[in-house]
């Protein structure tokens, strides 16, 4: 493969991974608005701990949220997070997303408050974010280290407030079991052969 093939390779990669991204994130907003002119409709597509009924809500309540201010506050991280552990390839992606989603929802369901209704991409985002950490030290790769790095100077902190337990109206088990499911897809989908270029 030549170097312009190998550039144009990444390059596409880029632009599937941005425009996968920035389709995802335009669906919670495309959502959010039905939500809204429903009368809130969706917001029952949140999991409801321990009823067994809402177990078909584990998936969807990650793309649903509570008002434009809940999507507004997950936009930017789901799209950037998103789009750098997207670049790794999108089945591969799309397998890290689903373990995630499903493993946080799952937890939640197991765990959360009695009378709780929990949504929104937080959890995901936790999880992308330890999976984003975590993979270059798990795979020894140099620039996925230094990715890893550079999500946790710019969220660190975020990530840490939203671990507490005192923040009324925000999950933090959500939180908590979206940023474990997420390091355990490092573990889960560590590349055995060569990383592609």
């Amino acid at each position: 493969m030549t170097d312009r093939e190998l550039e144009w390779s990444r390059g596409d990669r880029a632009k599937a991974a941005a425009k996968l991204m920035v389709g995802w994130v335009a669906l919670l907003w495309l959502l959010e608005v039905v939500d809204v002119a429903s009368g809130h409709a969706l917001d029952g597509l949140g999991i409801t701990p321990r009823t067994p009924s809402e177990l078909v809500d584990v998936v969807p309540a990650a793309f649903v949220h509570f008002g434009f201010a809940h999507v507004a506050a997950n936009s930017v991280p789901l799209l950037v997070m998103g789009f750098l552990a997207a670049l790794g390839g999108l089945r591969r992606f799309a397998a890290v997303c689903a373990l995630i989603i499903v493993a946080d929802g799952l937890g939640v369901w197991l765990i959360a408050p009695a009378h709780t209704n929990t949504a929104g991409a937080s959890g995901l985002i936790f999880g992308l974010f330890g999976y984003l950490v975590v993979t270059g030290f798990v795979e020894r790769r140099p620039l996925g280290v230094l990715v890893g790095l550079l999500v946790a100077a710019i969220w660190g902190t975020s990530i840490v407030v939203g671990l507490a337990p005192t923040q009324s109206g925000v999950s933090w088990q959500a939180h908590l079991l979206g940023l474990l499911a997420g390091v355990a897809t490092a573990f889960a989908f560590k590349r055995r052969g060569p990383v592609p270029t």
